[in-house]
């Protein structure tokens, strides 16, 4: 997209300057000489043979000089320095101010070491074309440029990097109001934020004649108000990385004349106009990295003007529409990381000027294999990687003469990779299929493609790959083949002869019992990966001796032993990333190497740590020895390596902590959980500490918490969980906004954890843990306030707490760590090997806590476990734990709680873990799904609590005056209520069965009821007297049947 824009640029610029400024060769006037040279030697330039101006010399014509223009009478009208390597300042006394017929100025892409613009600019008041972009120039923009009333073109546009230019005094309206005749303007990256939302009235209201308008990364805000639209010649429209936040005008739909439009980056939101894409002129769309953009296709018509276009990372859906195919000159198509499904059409194969097609992350699903790739003769780079496509893999592709990369992983491609035959893509670099599901074996004449050079098949269900016919790929460096099932038998013979020179060697997770050999003679290889196989017995030693080999991985084996004799001097390997964690390795550290990456946890070499370990690992920046069954203490040489991961964790180490790793600027994480420590924490932590975690916890550390901690400001997850320290809440750690994880449980901390003379807070927080202290007083609820990661919905869940940690973005020096800690939810306790960045927990169970639990702590909208049990807090649950949407487990047992339990957790409905047993609460337990699945011991203990799932008898105790006239009632029948219900039915019953088995009853039952109906109604005398005569004949009858 940026070289379509130079060359769009570029041909404008040509025609401008062919317009404005003639092109004529005459006699150049002297005082117009005079003036050029003394510019020249006021200039500090690289003088190449490609420079305009060594040919600047007294003895020729000024007109015949590069880069200068004449008029007809020998006036110098345009200057073209564009490019020069000028490196100097240029002050308004410079001679190029006496120029005044310029009428064409290009400075551009120079270096004016962050000078101002000199106000003398307004002295060439007949200037048309002015470009000063890119030449660092630094500082307010001069009202003088505002004077240059003739200007058609202005491009004031300066690199990201450079230093800023300003447009404050004059501001933009300022600049451009009198400058109605500009029709190309380019301010790119000169921050603007000063015009809020209205730069584009200011535009369009001073700038009637614009065709081409450049104000990308211009700090602007929207929306685009409607008096755009009065900009009719509108060509070029290029926005891009402002924030817009508001839907695209429809009206952009009306510009007759645009060519090229850009809003990649604006935090468009809305449905995009689809009749933009059908303006006849428009050649140039992109609306890339707009999340919130949404928007389809629409069918294109035959002949479309599109070369380009960009919706990558967006919300389009949708189809492909088979018009696309109508795009005869599209060059570029990339979709990629949209909402697209369904199947990519097969007139694709009309595209024949594609030189890039990307749909890779969408929802295609179709196979593929009916497209006509091979027409598309112009095509370099295909990617259709990361959707759902099914069938074979196409052998067409191979036949497209340009194609350099080839990107088909993550689909459902099945069934076995036929031969390849009539292969002419012999550009075809990187090829993957990884992640798909194809089977068999690769064929041979897959290396038919000469310069292939990376090739990818991990995560498939291969079983077999053609080693011997790697000595007819020369050029392959890179073959990932992990995640199979290979059946792997070559033994190397010859392969020194004819296997490529390979670097990157990747055959993790395939079931491999043996090392292969044919590596044995990669003199290239840089890196290796047989992780995860079932390897047994000693580490070979030539695998130490490959001359470049800088990364290997060999975890997850069952490696006991490297093969002897090892060499002594660390200087004499290569390595820089060795991982042999999880094997059975024995015996001593292997000491004789040293790299950046160090991961021999467990292992059992069940020996202590050498005191002079610090001279081999002193450039270790990631050291892992964890559950390696390590004792005796930690020498205090492990301080000599520049340590930014330094992990002992899960052995027996015993001893003290070395004070040297707690004055150490380059530790990010120190972790020493689950070992045998004693002693008490060095509280000798520097200035400017870096530190990001400190886990210690499940140690026998004593003494005091270290106040000096406080100065590890981006501190974010302190353990030191289930130790023996003994000191007062460390409201130090307050200061630090940055901390997410606090454990102090099981400790001796004790006394209140207000912090009043404290006013840092922890927005970040989401796990405290507390429990099993002797902290005592009220929870202060107006803290709990600050907790804002507990009130607001949390990251996304794939991401875990942890560190990552890169050297200038090297493959090979990338490292990362992920925190874990132990937390109670559901009543157990469980070990967080990875910790969610959504996971929330307060736990403040076993302290001594009193007072009413705040009703601040309802605002944990995020919360997901609470447990505040085994305490001594009174009052009511509070009603606003209603609102901790996200509760999953809430634990307020053995308190002295008293009131009902609120109906508003009913609602609850994430809560999957209740328990509220041995306190004093009273009434009907709420009823709702959730609340019906928790067993009696959530609510045993509580004698004045009734109704399910406790005993289903258990009624309300009777009450007098408002309290339980016998306090050990709760579960005995009340015989006053029952004595009703007994009454009630044994008269019912007596009056019923007189109707039906004593006659008199009965025949005095009928009279007396007739005898008040007719007294309270008379009329139903008259009305109903047959039916009274009825009754009578009944009565008759029925005495004859009794008679």
């Amino acid at each position: 997209m940026p070289t379509l824009f130079l060359h769009f640029f570029l041909f404008l610029f040509t025609t401008t300057v062919t317009n404005v400024v003639p092109a004529v060769h005459s006699n150049c006037i002297e005082d117009q000489k005079q003036s050029l040279l003394h510019f020249k030697n006021s200039l500090v330039f690289y003088s190449s043979s490609y420079s305009k101006l060594i040919t600047w010399n007294s003895s020729t014509d000024c007109c015949s000089w590069l880069g200068v223009t004449c008029s007809t009478n020998g006036r110098v009208v345009g200057l073209d320095l564009n490019s020069e390597y000028i490196s100097c300042n240029i002050d308004k006394s410079s001679s190029l101010f006496q120029l005044q017929h310029l009428q064409s100025l290009n400075l551009a892409h120079n270096n004016f070491n962050d000078s101002s613009i000199p106000s003398a600019i307004g002295k060439l008041a007949n200037l048309r074309y002015l470009n000063l972009s890119k030449a660092f120039f630094f500082g307010q923009i001069p009202i003088e440029v505002a004077r240059l009333t003739r200007l058609k073109v202005l491009d004031l546009s300066i690199y990201y990097s450079s230093r800023e230019l300003k447009l404050e005094k004059p501001n933009l309206g300022t600049l451009i109001q009198n400058l109605t005749e500009l029709t190309e303007l380019n301010l790119g990256r000169i921050n603007l934020s000063a015009e809020g939302s209205l730069w584009s009235q200011t535009i369009s209201s001073s700038l009637p004649k614009l065709s081409q308008l450049t104000l990308s990364y211009c700090d602007l805000s929207g929306p685009i108000h409607e008096s755009f639209a009065r900009l009719h010649s509108l060509s070029m429209l290029i926005l891009d990385g402002n924030y817009i936040s508001a839907p695209v005008p429809k009206f952009f739909a009306n510009f007759s004349s645009l060519i090229s439009l850009s809003l990649t980056d604006c935090t468009l939101h809305g449905a995009f106009p689809k009749e933009i894409f059908q303006v006849p002129t428009l050649q140039s769309a992109d609306l890339s990295i707009n999340s919130e953009l949404r928007g389809s296709l629409p069918e294109f018509p035959k002949n479309g003007s599109l070369e380009s276009l960009h919706l990558s990372r967006t919300k389009f859906s949708g189809g492909l529409p088979d018009s696309i195919g109508n795009l005869k000159l599209l060059s570029k198509l990339d979709l990629s990381d949209c909402n697209f499904t369904g199947a990519v059409p097969k007139s694709l194969a009309n595209l024949t000027q594609l030189w890039s097609l990307d749909l890779s992350s969408n929802k295609f699903s179709s196979p593929i294999n009916s497209i006509q790739w091979d027409k598309l003769i112009k095509l370099e780079h295909l990617d259709l990687s990361y959707n759902l496509l099914h069938g074979s893999i196409p052998l067409s592709p191979f036949s497209i003469p340009l194609l350099q990369s080839l990107l088909l992983q993550g689909n459902h491609f099945s069934g076995q990779l036929l031969e390849f035959s009539n292969v002419s893509s012999y550009l075809l670099y990187e090829f993957d299929l990884s992640s798909n599901n194809l089977e068999g074996s690769i064929p041979v004449s897959i290396f038919n493609l000469p310069m292939l050079g990376s090739f990818n098949l991990s995560s498939n269900n291969l079983s077999g790959f053609p080693f011997y016919g790697l000595q007819e790929s020369r050029n392959l460096s890179s073959l990932d083949l992990s995640f199979n099932s290979l059946l792997f038998n070559h033994n190397g013979t010859n392969s020194s002869l004819h296997s490529p020179q390979i670097q990157r060697l990747n055959l993790a997770s395939n079931k491999l019992k043996t090392f292969p050999s044919f590596p044995k003679n990669q003199s290239y290889l840089t890196e290796l990966d047989l992780s995860d196989n079932q390897i047994p017995g000693q580490i070979p030693n030539w695998i130490w001796e490959l001359p470049l080999i800088n990364t290997l991985n060999l975890c997850c084996n069952k490696l006991v032993s490297l093969e002897a004799p090892l060499l002594g001097s660390t200087s004499t390997y290569n390595l820089e990333k060795l991982d042999l964690h999880s094997n059975q390795i024995q015996g001593q550290i292997p000491l004789f190497l040293s790299g950046s990456y160090l991961d021999y946890s467990g292992n059992n070499f069940s020996s202590s740590i050498p005191t002079n370990i610090g001279d081999f690992i002193y450039p270790t920046g990631y050291l892992s020895l964890s559950s390696s069954n390590l004792y005796g203490e930690i020498p205090k040489s492990i301080c000599d390596a520049s340590h930014v991961i330094l992990d002992l964790s899960n052995n027996s180490l015993s001893g003290t902590i070395p004070q040297c790793l707690t004055q150490t600027s380059s530790l990010k994480v120190l972790d020493l959980r689950r070992n045998n420590l004693t002693g008490s924490i060095p509280d000798t932590f520097l200035e400017g500490c870096g530190l990001e975690t400190l886990a210690l916890g499940r140690n026998q550390i004593q003494g005091q918490f270290p106040k000096s901690l406080a100065n590890c400001s981006t501190l974010q997850v302190l353990d030191l969980g289930i130790n023996q320290i003994t000191d007062a809440f460390p409201c130090p750690l307050k200061t630090i906004s940055t901390m997410r994880v606090l454990m102090l449980r099981s400790n001796k901390f004790y006394g209140p954890i207000g912090c009043p003379e404290t006013n840092g807070t922890w927005p970040k927080l989401q796990i405290i843990d507390l429990a099993h202290n002797s902290f005592n007083g009220e929870i202060p609820g107006t803290s709990l306030t600050t907790w804002r990661a507990m009130m607001v919905n949390g990251d996304d869940d794939r991401n875990y707490l942890g560190f990552f940690w890169s050297q200038d973005g090297r493959f090979g020096f990338a490292m990362s760590y992920e925190d874990a800690v132990t937390a109670t939810s559901k009543g157990l306790d469980m070990d967080l090997e990875k910790i969610l960045s959504s996971f929330t927990s307060i736990d403040f169970s076993a302290n001594e806590f009193n007072g009413t639990i705040p009703k601040e702590m309802g605002q944990l909208r995020s919360l997901h476990v609470l447990n505040l049990s085994s305490n001594a807090f009174t009052g009511e649950i509070p009603s606003s734990f209603g609102n901790m949407r996200s509760i999953e487990s809430l634990d307020l047992s053995q308190n002295h709680l008293s009131g009902q339990i609120p109906p508003q957790l009913a609602t609850l409905t994430f809560l999957s873990w209740l328990n509220v047993s041995y306190n004093q609460l009273t009434g009907r337990i709420p009823t709702s799904t959730q609340f019906s699945t928790f067993p009696n011991t959530s609510f045993e203990g509580n004698k004045g609590l009734w109704g399910p799932p406790l005993t289903a008898i258990v009624l309300p105790p009777p009450t007098l005056n408002g309290s339980s006239s016998n306090p050990n009632s709760g579960d005995e029948i009340d015989w006053n209520v029952i004595s009703v219900e007994i009454g009630f039915t044994c008269g019912f019953g007596i009056a019923v069965g007189s109707l039906l088995f004593c006659k008199r009853w009965r025949k005095w039952y009928y009279r007396a009821m007739f005898n008040i109906l007719f007294k309270i109604f008379p009329q139903l005398e008259h009305r109903f007297g047959n039916h009274r005569r009825h009754v009578y004949i009944n009565q008759r009858y029925w005495r004859r049947l009794n008679g």
